[in-house]
C-alpha cells in the first residue's frame, strides 16, 4: 500500500509540475531551477523510462539551448504570450474548447464538463487563476487532485473507482485534445520549449493512460 501512495504522489507531482509550467510566465528564478542540480535528477529519473526517453531528451536540449539564449527570462515570456496569450490563428490556445469544442469559443462544453467534474469530486480550481475551466493548467492540477484523492480512501474499492475516474479524464478530457494542441506548439513554437515541454507532457499522459489501463484488468 506504501508502495502505491508513493506512485502515486509521484504521479500527482509530475501533473502539477506541467500545470504550473503552462500556467504562468516563468521568473527569472524559475528558469534559475529549471538549470539546476534537483531538475537534472528529475528529468535524469524520467528518462529512464524508455516511452519517455526521447521527450526528455528534447526538454533537456531546449532547456540547454535556453541557458545561452540572450535575455533568456524575457524571451521566454514572449514566447509564453505569444503561444497561449495570443490568437487561435497565430497562437496555440491552451483550452480544450479550442479543440474539441462545438463552437470554436471559449467555454465551450469542455469547460462546462470540467466545471461539474470539480463540483462532483470537491476539487476546487485555484481562486488566483482565473482561467476558464478548460485551461489545460486547471485540468492538470485537476488530475494531481484526483490522484491524491485515491490515496485519501480508506477502503480499496474506492480507491480504485477513483483510479478508474482518473482513467476516464485521462482518455476523455485530456487525451482528446493533447495532441492537437501539442502540434499546434511544434508549429508555432520557433524557439521550442514550450513544445518541448507540452510533448513531454503528451507522452507522460499516454504512458500513464497505459499504466490506468492496466490497473482496471
Amino acid at each position: 500500500m506504501q508502495e502505491f501512495i508513493a506512485f502515486n504522489e509521484q504521479r500527482a507531482e509530475i501533473y502539477w509540475w506541467m500545470s504550473s509550467l503552462l500556467s504562468r510566465e516563468l521568473t527569472q528564478e524559475d528558469i534559475t531551477e529549471y538549470h539546476g542540480g534537483e531538475m537534472y535528477t528529475f528529468l535524469s529519473g524520467l528518462g529512464m523510462t524508455p516511452e519517455l526517453k526521447q521527450p526528455v531528451e528534447a526538454f533537456r536540449d531546449a532547456l540547454k539551448k535556453l541557458e545561452s539564449r540572450e535575455d533568456a527570462q524575457l524571451e521566454l515570456a514572449a514566447d509564453f504570450c505569444g503561444l497561449f496569450l495570443s490568437t487561435p490563428k497565430n497562437g496555440a490556445l491552451p483550452y480544450a474548447s479550442m479543440y474539441v469544442g462545438e463552437s470554436g469559443l471559449l467555454n465551450d462544453k469542455p469547460a462546462q464538463d470540467m466545471n461539474k467534474l470539480m463540483a462532483d469530486y470537491n476539487i476546487a480550481q485555484r481562486k488566483e487563476f482565473n482561467e476558464p475551466a478548460d485551461h489545460i493548467a486547471v485540468e492538470l492540477d485537476f488530475m494531481g487532485n484526483l490522484i491524491i484523492l485515491a490515496n485519501q480512501q480508506e477502503d480499496e474499492k474506492k480507491a480504485e473507482d477513483v483510479m478508474q475516474a482518473q482513467h476516464q479524464f485521462l482518455e476523455t478530457m485530456l487525451l482528446n485534445w493533447l495532441p492537437a494542441f501539442s502540434q499546434a506548439c511544434s508549429a508555432r513554437d520557433k524557439f521550442g520549449f514550450y513544445a518541448a515541454a507540452v510533448n513531454l507532457l503528451l507522452a507522460f499522459c499516454k504512458l500513464d493512460t497505459a499504466f490506468l489501463a492496466g490497473e482496471e484488468q
